[in-house]
């Protein structure tokens, strides 16, 4: 019973990564474009990534990292600062557009699973899932909190002030253009970086690492905002 369990969630943990490399980095990504749009910048929507269609937007190393460790990237959305009215500003605005996406995503996941819960089926199912009980409700209840969490760990993770994240895209809205020329000139050594980091994110335990307490922080914020749902409606 314990092996299938296990079976049944790492499946479902898995699928959750699969659902938002094809379904939520379609949706950040023309965030980004679209904001650059709504700033004066259609660069984005003439190269078509302004698109639900996940196969413009996916970058096949990204990809994978996605969907074994649960976080990746896609292909990078061109803009043109300089169509921007306000060159910085408007750089950091369209890079946030991505991680706010994640977070509605996140917002969208829980406020579901917090209508369920306004149900009998749904608070029963609840029960079964505590208990690792599974039939098709618990397993949707518990695709739920894995999309909720992937999207959460996605949005904190993109915005660590890292290029090529969108966190360094936002930090040079307040530094001097000098330091974009330094990272232009470092560009090998911050890739190295880069990746170094990504490693140390999948293999320190999660009770050491800074995303994952951070993750774990903004899940509870989350919840606590939609369950006063069941608590005010439900059976």
């Amino acid at each position: 019973m314990i092996g299938g369990t296990l079976d049944i969630q790492t499946f479902l943990k898995y699928f959750s990564r699969i659902a938002t490399l094809l379904l939520v980095l379609p949706l950040h990504e023309s965030a980004h474009g679209l904001m650059a749009k709504w700033l004066g910048d259609d660069t984005a929507q003439r190269q078509g990534r302004i698109s639900l269609n996940p196969f413009v937007h996916l970058d096949p190393l990204g990809s994978i990292l996605m969907i074994l460790g649960g976080f990746g990237w896609a292909k990078p959305v061109e803009v043109n600062p300089l169509r921007f009215r306000h060159y910085r500003a408007g750089y950091a605005l369209t890079a946030l557009a991505g991680p706010v996406s994640n977070l509605l995503a996140s917002f969208v996941s829980a406020l579901a699973f917090a209508v369920i819960l306004c149900f009998r089926s749904g608070q029963m199912a609840y029960l079964r899932l505590i208990t690792n009980q599974y039939d098709t409700m618990s397993c949707l209840l518990l695709l739920l909190q894995f999309l909720i969490i992937v999207n959460i760990g996605l949005a904190l993770f993109n915005l660590i002030p890292v290029p090529p994240l969108d966190g360094f895209n936002i930090l040079r809205a307040f530094t001097p253009e000098k330091f974009d020329r330094w990272v232009y000139q470092h560009q090998r050594e911050i890739n190295y970086v880069f990746f170094a980091l990504f490693f140390l994110i999948n293999v320190v335990p999660s009770k050491y690492s800074p995303l994952a307490i951070a993750s774990e922080y903004l899940y509870g914020l989350m919840m606590k905002a939609v369950l006063w749902i069941p608590d005010v409606f439900g059976a």
